[in-house]
């Protein structure tokens, strides 16, 4: 089984996905992790936040490229974005010939309220390189997250959860993820 798990930048995915791990064994993959992997060996960026600004038709071919690679692991959680905010747009994180390559059965949402966001992502500035978002700018990504997530369940017979990670919650948001991924 594949489960895509989904949140912008400071929703906090990674963070259920490691509380996950301490009662679930899974494999886990990061597929902006594998996509700069790619980057990296063609010399294209630094750091992995220059990948979303790099040319739509180049980012495609990497995100196809890591595709196969995580397809060929079988069962595993690929944590990833629906979508990427780049100077040009939204970008799907998982276009139809990527999904089609990693056939997931499931697909969850990890989001938060704004303001939360916003702190964490204070709290990561010195591991991070990331644009200032305004609040009502990362609603409307999540929101856009939503609406990707729905068309990629529709496309694939996925299921769609989504998990609401509040803070101090996290045990809830992570028992809320296994019970998701039975």
């Amino acid at each position: 089984m594949i489960a895509i798990v989904a949140g912008i930048p400071g929703a906090g995915k990674t963070t259920v996905m490691n509380e996950v791990l301490k009662k679930k064994s899974i494999n886990v993959v990061n597929y902006g992790d594998e996509i700069f992997k790619i980057a990296k060996e063609r010399n294209l960026v630094e750091h992995r936040d220059e990948l979303r600004k790099l040319p739509y038709e180049l980012q495609r071919e990497m995100q196809i490229e890591a595709a196969k690679r995580i397809a060929k692991l079988g069962n595993a959680i690929v944590d990833t974005h629906c979508t990427i905010k780049t100077p040009f747009g939204y970008l799907p994180g998982l276009p139809y010939d990527v999904l089609s390559i990693l056939k997931p059965s499931r697909i969850i949402l990890i989001e938060a309220d704004a303001n939360e966001i916003m702190e964490r992502r204070k709290k990561d500035a010195d591991i991070r390189v990331r644009d200032e978002e305004s609040a009502a700018s990362m609603e409307e990504h999540q929101l856009m997250n939503r609406i990707a997530g729905m068309s990629y369940a529709v496309l694939t017979g996925a299921t769609l959860k989504i998990i609401k990670n509040r803070q101090g919650k996290l045990e809830e948001a992570a028992e809320e993820m296994i019970k998701a991924l039975e």
